[in-house]
Order: structure tokens, then C-alpha cells, then sequence
């Protein structure tokens, strides 16, 4: 649940014009991986995913068969046969099943969903709150690109630019220690 410390209208204007931090550890994460993880995603979601390169993330949805909408995710292309997929909470579960039965081209899946921390910090003065926590140069993170750095003494840690407020700011994806 949000935590309301001025109220809503102030806490937007915030955002709006600096920068606001958002605990979104609640949403799912899962890793496809294998020569046919592309094949996987160009069949079960709307967007085409064969244009990302390595860095690059992607707005998209889970069509279902009727025509509707299972859920909206981004896809993050990770490596060479490696995505990294990012749906909405309560749909863990239910876009988990959607995707797996979907899989009969011998894709490795794996649920990071429990396994992640992310923090979303928004707003235009984003870069200037974070860049003395990162040796990465974060203004040069272009708007749906991503770097895998170091974060606040935290290495591996996925500083991505898709800024979802629409008021700029990075997506923080932290693993958690085992």
C-alpha cells in the first residue's frame, strides 16, 4: 500500500517536478532463456520483441485468445537468448501459467519474481538524486534502455530508463541475497 505523507495531489507534484521513490518490489519478474526464448515471446506477446538489442526494453501485452488482454509487461533483452520479462503483481501467477503453456518450444523459465527488490525513482531530478550511488554515467541511459552496474555499493543491480510516471526516472532491480 502507498504511504501518504503530504497527500496525493502533493506527492504528484513532487514527482512531477523532482523526484519521488516508489517501493514496486511486488512485481514480477521472470527469465526466459535458450535459442528459442524470442521465438516463446514473439508467440505470446503483441509487440515485436525480434527489434530489441541487448539494453533495450519493451512496452508489450499478454493477447489472450479472444482478443483481450491478459496483461501488459515490458521485456528487457538481457543477452542473446536471454529476456527478462516484468508483469504486474497480481497477475504473477496467472501470467506465469499463460506463458508456460504456451512453451512447447523448450524455453528455460525461471520465476525471479521472489528473488528481486525494485525501487522505482522518478521524477526529472532523478539522475541528480542518483548519480553519486552509480560509476554509471545515468544521464546517458537512454528513455527504455538499461545498464547492469553498480547501485549504492550493490553490484549487478538492473538501472533501467523507462521512467513510467512520464516524468523521466529509473527503475532500480536489485537481487536479493541468498
Amino acid at each position: 500500500m502507498p504511504i501518504l505523507y503530504e497527500g496525493v495531489n502533493a506527492e504528484h507534484e513532487i514527482v512531477r517536478t523532482g523526484v519521488g521513490v516508489f517501493d514496486v518490489s511486488h512485481m514480477g519478474e521472470f527469465l526466459l532463456s535458450g535459442p528459442n526464448a524470442l521465438a516463446l515471446i514473439q508467440k505470446v506477446t503483441s509487440n515485436d520483441a525480434a527489434t530489441l538489442t541487448v539494453g533495450r526494453a519493451q512496452y508489450s501485452c499478454l493477447p489472450n485468445a479472444e482478443g483481450g488482454i491478459v496483461d501488459d509487461l515490458l521485456v528487457y533483452k538481457m543477452k542473446e537468448d536471454e529476456y527478462l520479462l516484468v508483469v504486474n503483481a497480481s497477475n504473477i501467477e496467472k501470467d506465469w501459467n499463460w506463458i508456460s503453456s504456451h512453451n512447447d518450444l523448450g524455453v528455460v523459465m525461471q520465476n525471479l519474481s521472489d528473488d528481486y527488490s525494485l525501487l522505482a525513482i522518478q521524477g526529472p531530478k532523478a539522475v541528480e538524486a542518483m548519480q553519486s550511488l552509480s560509476s554509471l554515467d545515468l544521464a546517458q541511459i537512454a528513455y527504455y534502455h538499461f545498464e547492469v552496474g553498480d547501485f549504492a555499493g550493490i553490484n549487478e543491480v538492473i538501472i533501467s530508463a523507462t521512467g513510467y510516471t512520464g516524468s523521466g526516472g529509473f527503475e532500480i532491480y536489485c537481487k536479493m541475497p541468498m
